[in-house]
């Protein structure tokens, strides 16, 4: 094994494995150049996170001028504009009956925050309810709350005396009925249902459709269990829609975002609630107070980046840019719905995935470091998730970068897929 030549100590990655990695100088648009002047086109928007582009020049423009004003100011006993601003505009477009904002600083903390709402809710109707509920393979984030509330596996393993009991619904991939059937009979008396509304993603970028999301809803409403959409992946346009709730034509009681929030520029959540859930907490009485916070909430360079991306989604043309984008990538999914070295091949809204047909699959499986490798050295940003590959990009990319992402897909199944596995 080589030590690595920097302290650093990287996010889910095996240094002994990766112990050096290149220092990343600029980005622009859908590319990200290094310091060695290498360039890389961003085909997974970064974790995630990007929406318009790197560095959009209304949203820098955006976090600059705000730096000369305000950069941090404590925000329990004091508010700021930008906070206000976006605050508002989130409850105008969220789904119906959502009414108040609560910041964080990211996904996890925006699933930590609504699983608290949902607990100091029905401890306020002085008949507490405490059993979560939640999805076969789903990922909510790496705090302890949001790791309990995920499937258990390799990503927690070694925390769980850390981790709250959670009953796990079956997923709903070609069994939807077990799911439904699952729901009902463990509703009565939960607190909550948590759910990554129609793509699971670090769970391997799984679909289901939004017929389900709709029959889990109307179960949840009827024995008063709190509905949470954990949209930290599929907000702000990744399933085709502004939010993947729409789809199904229902609103939660409880919206988590992040990662777009802000077009991915800053660090921003934010947790909406139903006015019912912010009474609960409402009150004279000091110790029904919600219980939560971090140093940096609603930063307000962070909260002008969002107010920034916000008004983008207002006067540019980003729902024609996702509904073209969505096109363009199953124009070139296509090639792949027939190949045998691939399974699964799938697309909502903007994202797209296919399993490479190899001996090991998974999360660990060992073909994962060698495809990320294999991209990079050819100047693609993907990390599949173990035998999964998948392209989740900017609303900036165009069809000639589009097609240098799935011809390399198509050289690495010729290195790597079999058709027998």
């Amino acid at each position: 094994m080589t030590t690595p030549k920097s302290p650093v100590w990287h996010p889910f990655t095996q240094h002994a494995l990766t112990p050096d990695m290149p220092l990343v100088a600029t980005g622009e648009g859908a590319w990200l150049q290094t310091q060695g002047g290498d360039r890389l086109l961003d085909a997974i928007s970064s974790w995630w996170v990007i929406t318009h582009g790197h560095r959009h020049p209304r949203i820098v423009a955006a976090a600059k001028a705000q730096l000369d004003q305000l950069d941090q100011v404590i925000f329990a006993g004091y508010s700021h504009q930008p906070a206000e601003d976006v605050a508002r505009e989130l409850v105008r477009i969220a789904p119906p009956g959502l009414a108040h904002v609560f910041y964080s600083d990211s996904g996890s903390t925006a699933v930590e925050v609504g699983l608290k709402m949902a607990l100091g809710y029905w401890r306020a109707q002085a008949k507490p309810r405490h059993r979560i509920l939640a999805l076969e393979h789903a990922y909510h984030g790496d705090t302890i709350g949001a790791m309990a509330a995920g499937a258990r596996g390799v990503f927690n393993a070694a925390y769980e005396p850390l981790l709250f009991d959670v009953e796990r619904l079956p997923f709903p991939q070609g069994a939807a009925a077990d799911t439904l059937a699952a729901l009902e009979k463990l509703a009565p008396d939960a607190a909550a249902l948590i759910v990554e509304p129609l793509l699971l993603g670090a769970g391997g970028m799984l679909t289901y459709p939004a017929e389900i999301l709709a029959a889990m809803k109307r179960i949840c409403e009827k024995h008063g269990v709190l509905f949470i959409a954990d949209e930290v992946l599929t907000g702000f346009g990744r399933t085709g829609s502004l939010f993947a709730c729409e789809q199904a034509g229902i609103a939660p009681d409880i919206l988590c975002l992040a990662k777009g929030l802000s077009g991915g520029v800053l660090p921003l959540a934010a947790t909406l609630a139903t006015e019912e859930i912010f009474a609960a907490h409402f009150s004279t009485d000091r110790s029904r107070t919600f219980f939560h916070s971090s140093s940096f909430t609603a930063n307000p360079v962070a909260c002008a980046a969002a107010r920034a991306n916000l008004e983008i989604w207002k006067s540019e043309p980003v729902t024609d840019r996702i509904k073209a984008l969505g096109l363009l990538q199953e124009e070139r999914l296509a090639a792949f719905r027939h190949d045998r070295r691939f399974s699964q091949v799938r697309r909502i809204g903007t994202v797209t995935a296919l399993d490479l047909k190899v001996p090991d699959r998974g999360y660990l499986a060992g073909v994962g470091p060698d495809l990320a490798r294999f991209f990079a050295g050819r100047g693609i940003l993907l990390r599949p998730l173990g035998n999964t590959i998948y392209v989740l990009p900017p609303y900036c990319v165009i069809p000639s970068e589009l097609d240098l992402v799935y011809d390399v897909i198509a050289a690495a199944a010729a290195k790597f897929g079999s058709l027998q596995a």
